[in-house]
């Protein structure tokens, strides 16, 4: 008769020996699919199979979790890149910065479900615990910016910066979609548009911000006011600390009138998005409808995508953070919609890059439009026509690979 294999039949259930990794990651998809607030104790516990009491005795509380989850993530970013600071990597520049490409691509695939977290819900750490994710995503730039210095010499600090920005938005941008294309076509090809910034211009134009004029102009509606006032504060403050009375105050009326328009606060986050996704739609159909040139077409689409951002700039920042408060309907809507748009870039893509399949270029239009939103971070959005210059260029060699002729649209 064979022996009772130790923990079966002894009525000990034994603890598996990878249980803090399984906790490690089934906290770090939580945070990630439901933001840090969504998130509860017992909600991880249910996902490894543990009751909340055995979790507790791993982790304190839920903050201890995130903490560790967040900076996990960005250690992984340091050790897949941290051949770069070998004696050994003084070889090629440019093979330097594509094995360092293929290193965080690698990274960010393995980590897909999760690696959104440090973008976007990192806000939530707290005093060291943020200055070590600070020096860990800064250690990861100067290994760009390495390589970047022996290709580059003429560069300064701030425009190696602002490549290196580039560079890992554009490895960083499969987190924050799930379009499909097979992960031996994925690294090459982000590969391919890190190595693409090399040679990229800096605009000779003026950094002077444009004025976005007031923000409550007389004309305005209560509705569109609400809607204005509203992304304000939840860019400046968070969806959870802005309240209604918040909301009423900007604009000028009792918190009981805002209820004729909107039946809370996800509601008013859901209409500024969707109004915003309209007016979009639109526009880009006008461009379309007025543009036989595909190449023209494109390169206006990217002008008004970019005049946008700076012009709105808390719409993407409070998208990405703040989609989660809305209900899973309107979050499925406004999925739908960034999907049409993006179908759209990436049918002109396509045509204009054959040597490309239909799912590269839509992995490289969700790569232009992550560069739009970590560079406009990197500037703090400032609206100048050097800002918007500089990042519709970078977006130009994203897409076509290469400059167009153009000419810089003023803010709207």
């Amino acid at each position: 008769m064979a022996p009772t294999p130790p923990g079966r039949g002894d009525g000990i259930r034994r603890r598996p020996k990878d249980r803090k990794a399984q906790i490690a990651r089934a906290s770090a998809e939580a945070f990630s699919l439901l933001g840090y607030h969504g998130v509860s104790m017992d909600a991880i516990a249910a996902r490894v199979g543990i009751s909340a009491a055995a979790l507790y005795r791993h982790y304190t509380g839920k903050y201890e979790l995130f903490r560790d989850a967040v900076l996990a993530l960005g250690q992984q970013l340091v050790d897949a890149t941290a051949f770069a600071d070998d004696g050994d990597a003084a070889g090629d520049p440019r093979d330097t910065l594509v094995h360092l490409a293929g290193a965080l691509c690698d990274t960010a695939l393995a980590n897909r479900e999760s690696g959104g977290l440090y973008r976007w819900e990192a806000r939530f750490l707290r005093g060291d615990d943020q200055a070590t994710l600070d020096s860990q995503i800064r250690t990861v730039h100067r290994r760009f910016q390495k390589p970047l210095r022996a290709l580059r010499p003429e560069l300064d600090s701030r425009q190696r910066w602002t490549l290196s920005t580039a560079m890992i938005s554009v490895l960083g941008s499969v987190v924050d979609h799930r379009a499909k294309l097979p992960a031996g076509q994925v690294r090459p090809l982000l590969a391919e548009l890190v190595v693409t910034f090399v040679p990229a211009e800096f605009p000779t134009l003026s950094d002077v911000p444009e004025p976005r004029g007031s923000t409550a102009p007389a004309h305005r509606s209560k509705y569109e006011a609400l809607l204005v006032e509203s992304m304000r504060l939840f860019n400046q403050k968070g969806y959870r600390d802005t309240s209604m009375e918040d909301i009423a105050a900007a604009v000028g009326m009792p918190a009981s009138g805002i209820y004729r328009y909107f039946s809370g606060k996800s509601d008013i986050l859901a209409g500024a998005f969707r109004r915003s996704a309209d007016r979009w739609s639109a526009e880009m159909s006008t461009i379309l409808d007025g543009t036989a040139d595909r190449e023209e077409a494109l390169t206006r689409l990217i002008d008004g995508h970019v005049a946008r951002s700076f012009s709105e700039p808390e719409l993407d920042y409070v998208y990405y953070t703040e989609r989660l408060n809305m209900s899973p309907a309107d979050q499925q809507i406004l999925r739908n919609l960034q999907r049409s748009t993006v179908e759209t870039w990436a049918d002109l893509v396509a045509t204009l890059r054959p040597e490309w399949t239909a799912g590269q270029a839509r992995f490289a239009v969700y790569a232009a439009m992550a560069v739009t939103i970590d560079l406009g971070r990197l500037v703090h959005y400032r609206n100048s026509p050097y800002s918007r210059a500089l990042v519709a260029g970078l977006m130009d060699l994203t897409l076509l690979g290469r400059y167009r002729l153009r000419t810089v649209l003023p803010a709207k």
